[in-house]
């Protein structure tokens, strides 16, 4: 296939700019790297993005590095969400149920307050996507929360230089209306076999065509995109429900052989072992409250528990606004509370969550050679009176607590930073959704 045909490459006319060039130590704090045992009074050095150093105490600063004197605080690394809707993206419309052509790059607003709310709460990777009403509704983006002010700033490319992203899939009741739209469960999964299956004959149209352009099928921006997810290189992010749905998704997952990610999972305690037995990771959501839609009525604090136990992969996510970026952490207190244990709970807000969108060998972990993505905190990240103190991307510290700004975004409401807030009470947001 083509490099035209397998999508669009990252050409920003307005780069990130390198991070600090002169290195900057950590020392005295308790390290968390979550790949290995914690360090008491530990040394971390980061420059020029990276991290270069990381030890016990002792451990050699290179000359020239700034100190920073951290003792009774807690580092560890940018927390990484795999499932949010920040920005306000809107993704597909209601002219068709399945639209994996639209792209949430082109929908996103980085200047929402929504990202400095997420900062505060210590992520530094998300993976933001459209929304569940539609079988497939777009394509998702994976984004660094670097302090930038055009979407271009905060891409992230993958292995092949491509901006880096999944496809959002849904089932359940969400996608089912009136039609063009499925009206059963059965329709649902109908509509999707039967455009995966022109997926695979575009696919092998193309090779036939052996490269020769006059016998090239004509280019369809929808077929290419499932394309991309049949040849593996892009991963389905399915939002789904019911162990009846999930059963569903891994039926689907079998026939076509892509790569997939559960999310949200309500009733993944009841299906665990098939969900292990496939080797598919969950992406959890904890709601600490009632209500809600029907078919998550049986969701139980124990499914990333009974996951974890399982041997499935178990990364948390948002779903912000659903749930406050800024509590990011809770989502794993909340596990442990219900059964996960505490090396589980860090691992699904960091390394869990970055193996979830292919990027565990950039972030995730505090490892020599990975990116310099890091919280500090002022305490056990599992404790409710923890807070965030600062958040570092890259080697750049994009949120600080003892800042009046960035305090604001930690402390204050969803309009907190946003000045036009106040202008905006009698207009429509979130794409036509209040």
């Amino acid at each position: 296939m083509t490099a035209e045909l397998l999508g669009i490459l990252l050409a920003s006319t307005t780069p990130w700019v390198p991070a600090q060039e002169a290195p900057v130590a950590f020392v005295g704090g308790l390290i968390l790297p979550i790949h290995a045992s914690p360090i008491t009074n530990g040394v971390l050095v980061v420059q020029s993005g990276r991290i270069q150093v990381i030890g016990p105490e002792g451990t050699a600063i290179p000359a020239g590095a700034t100190r920073r004197e951290i003792a009774g605080k807690v580092v560890m690394p940018g927390l990484v969400d795999t499932h949010s809707h920040l920005g306000s993206a809107a993704g597909a419309d209601g002219s068709s149920p399945i639209q994996p052509e639209v792209r949430v790059l082109d929908a996103l607003d980085v200047r929402d307050p929504s990202f400095s709310r997420a900062r505060a709460g210590g992520i530094t990777t998300v993976n933001v996507m459209p929304g569940s009403g539609h079988l497939i509704s777009g394509q998702t983006l994976y984004l660094k929360l670097r302090d930038g002010k055009r979407i271009d700033d905060l891409l992230i490319t993958n292995r092949q230089g491509r901006v880096a992203g999944g496809l959002k899939m849904a089932n359940g009741t969400n996608s089912r209306r009136d039609p063009p739209f499925p009206g059963t469960r059965g329709k649902s999964a109908a509509l999707v076999r039967e455009k995966y299956v022109a997926a695979q004959d575009y696919l092998s149209r193309i090779q036939k065509a052996g490269g020769d352009p006059s016998k090239m099928p004509p280019r369809d921006l929808t077929l290419e995109t499932l394309g991309e997810v049949l040849t593996g290189d892009r991963v389905v992010q399915h939002h789904t429900h019911r162990h009846d749905d999930i059963l569903t998704v891994l039926r689907l997952q079998r026939e076509f052989g892509f790569k997939v990610v559960l999310h949200h999972v309500s009733d993944g305690w009841r299906v665990a072992e098939d969900i292990a037995a496939a080797k598919v990771p969950c992406s959890v959501i904890m709601i600490d409250s009632p209500g809600g839609k029907l078919e998550a009525r049986d969701a139980d604090w124990k499914t990333p528990a009974v996951l974890e136990k399982a041997g499935v992969t178990v990364g948390f996510h948002t779903d912000d606004s659903v749930t406050d970026s800024r509590w990011f952490l809770r989502a794993a207190a909340l596990g442990v509370r219900a059964g996960m244990t505490r090396e589980g709970a860090l691992r699904g807000v960091t390394v869990a969550g970055a193996e979830i969108l292919d990027l565990s060998e950039r972030v995730g972990s505090l490892e020599v050679g990975k990116d310099a993505d890091l919280v500090i905190l002022s305490g056990d990240p599992l404790s409710l009176y923890t807070q965030v103190l600062e958040t570092w991307v890259e080697g750049r510290k994009v949120f600080d607590r003892s800042d009046p700004k960035d305090r604001l975004a930690a402390t204050g409401g969803l309009g907190a930073g946003d000045p036009r807030r106040a202008r905006l009470c009698c207009f429509e947001l979130w794409g036509g959704e209040q």
